[in-house]
């Protein structure tokens, strides 16, 4: 005897616009919450809409009765949502359909000559690119210094200690032509935010990295728009309900010349298939304080701006320069010509803006560059600049040599010319973070490597190596005269030697350490005092001999 098959049981219609309705709560609230791009070159727009789909495809189905009994047949219960979701899930197939196409389209495999052209090299000539920098322009710290720095400096405030800490963005910037570190302020936790939004965050944190002060700079009106802000007032919600179809990389925070705060928020876009080729396409400007915005194109944007460009993307877009020059088959294969960025990086303000630097290196991985690059962050000018010699962390390890008695530990690199020399400089922190001495390697041979407590001396010391080494053509400078007057000192446990000579009011300075010569002078020696400092009542010099 043949017993009939079950059918699937259907009880009545779906409720369409109960359907939609709810639908369109949650695309809003998954919406706020989320804040995809409603652009097809979005990753996370893909999601949005998946998710929107499967979810009206559920209330349709319970809406309209659908039951699962046993023995039903699969046919009918797929029928049975087909004939109910049919658009929806043709919409999905379609939407896939150009995910897989538009990825494939952006493939570095098949495009990799279009990532070639995403970053435009020229070489340069570092003697005449990179002018000698003056000292009361060298950055002294790194972000982990600064952060100590301004964490320190709010500590002191009991005032606002209490209810806001310092972020971590610390960017650095270039403020009235000087290098410094900005950061803003955050709640401390989200009952401190109720208590203080209608006021906004009071003030952020300057950090000068030459002179290596910090100081809290108070507003007088609070900052209600930030990163760490809630619900409309957070900058990403902000930012996206302003432009719904915009993508945006990481907003940078920055101080315009009247110290005025400021979120640079650079609008990206795919210039590659569907998510290749990520590229900066001008950006918006966001006042802090009250929230406007304004678009700027690329060649529109203000010249105090200095980060539109992050340093991730710049080193990514060489790195598909260097690696893809010959197609990418040779990049996996042969190999020939490849070059790739080392680890790290740093940065070197130049004519009021500021520069990624990295070193560049073969893409087998050895310990030694080939040279380097200086990027605008700004503008996204990059030049190539052919020298071969050490890597950073190989220069870092000859400096934290020299001082191995002592514990120090090296910070990563700066690049300047000296002498008309690639010269990475570091600062030589102690357990605490706290700067005590400077370093400087040459770029070309790492053996050549100078210490000092200070930077003249560090420089007068490193100055003299490269006339030794034959590196530098510029003859020595001096100031003879006889012994005046003869102070001593004692600084960090090294002796320093001070000389007056007759006729003149200022004192040159000399550590026994770096001049054993210095111990044995007397009033009335006539001496040669070579690579001293040009300023100052005390001027610190490189050695000194009796003429």
């Amino acid at each position: 005897m043949n017993i009939p098959k079950k059918k699937a049981t259907v009880v009545g219609k779906s409720k369409l616009p109960l359907c939609l309705a709810l639908t369109a709560a949650f695309a809003a609230v998954y919406f706020y919450v989320a804040l995809p791009a409603i652009n097809l070159h979005d990753e996370s727009f893909y999601t949005f809409f998946l998710l929107c789909v499967g979810v009206f495809c559920v209330l349709t189905l319970i809406t309209g009765g659908f039951t699962l009994t046993e023995g039903e047949e699969p046919n009918e219960v797929f029928r049975t949502i087909w004939k109910r979701c049919k658009w929806p899930l043709l919409a999905c197939l379609v939407l896939l359909l150009v995910l897989v196409v538009g990825t494939l389209l952006g493939s570095v495999v098949f495009r990799s000559d279009a990532y070639t052209q995403l970053l435009a090299i020229e070489n340069g000539d570092f003697a005449a690119d990179v002018a000698e920098i003056s000292f009361d322009k060298v950055p002294m710290l790194d972000k982990d210094s600064a952060e100590r720095l301004g964490s320190r400096k709010l500590g002191e405030l009991a005032d606002m200690v209490s209810q806001f800490e310092v972020a971590s963005n610390y960017n650095q910037i270039n403020w009235q032509d000087t290098p410094v570190r900005v950061a803003t302020l955050r709640y401390g936790d989200l009952f401190k935010w109720f208590n203080n939004r209608k006021a906004g965050l009071p003030a952020y944190v300057r950090v000068d990295m030459v002179e290596q002060t910090a100081e809290v700079v108070r507003l007088p009106e609070g900052m209600k728009y930030t990163t760490y802000d809630h619900f409309g007032r957070n900058l990403y919600r902000h930012l996206r309900f302003s432009y719904p179809t915009w993508l945006f990389d990481s907003p940078n925070f920055e101080i315009d010349e009247e110290g005025n705060p400021w979120w640079i928020c650079p609008r990206i876009v795919k210039t590659i298939g569907l998510f290749g080729g990520t590229d900066v396409q001008g950006a918006v400007l966001v006042d802090a304080i009250t929230g406007e915005s304004t678009y700027y194109a690329p060649a529109d944007i203000p010249d105090w701006v200095d980060r539109v460009y992050a340093a991730d993307l710049l080193i990514q877009q060489y790195n598909y320069y260097g690696q893809y020059q010959s197609g990418f088959l040779n990049s996996i294969f042969g190999q020939k010509g490849c070059t790739i960025t080392t680890e790290g990086y740093n940065y070197i303000a130049l004519n009021d803006d500021v520069y990624v630097y990295t070193g560049v290196t073969s893409l087998g991985g050895d310990e030694s560059n080939i040279g380097f690059i200086l990027v605008n962050q700004r503008t996204k000018a990059a030049k190539y600049y052919p020298c071969a010699g050490a890597e950073e962390y190989s220069a870092e390890e000859s400096a934290e040599g020299v001082v191995q008695h002592l514990g120090y530990e090296a910070t990563f690199p700066l690049l300047l010319n000296v002498d008309g020399q690639p010269t990475y400089f570091m600062s030589l922190k102690d357990n605490a973070g706290l700067v005590k001495m400077y370093a400087m390697v040459n770029v070309q041979n790492y053996n050549v490597v100078a210490t000092g407590s200070t930077l003249p001396e560090c420089q007068n010391s490193y100055s003299k190596l490269l006339r030794q080494e034959g590196l530098s053509q510029e003859a020595e400078t001096g100031v003879e005269g006889v012994i005046d007057e003869i102070r001593t000192a004692v600084i960090e446990g090294n002796s320093w030697y001070y000389f007056r000579l007759i006729g003149e009011s200022h004192y040159y300075a000399v550590s026994a350490a770096q001049c054993e010569i210095a111990v044995i002078l007397n009033k009335g020696d006539k001496v040669m005092i070579l690579d001293a400092a040009q300023e100052g009542d005390i001027r610190t010099a490189g050695t000194i001999r009796l003429s």
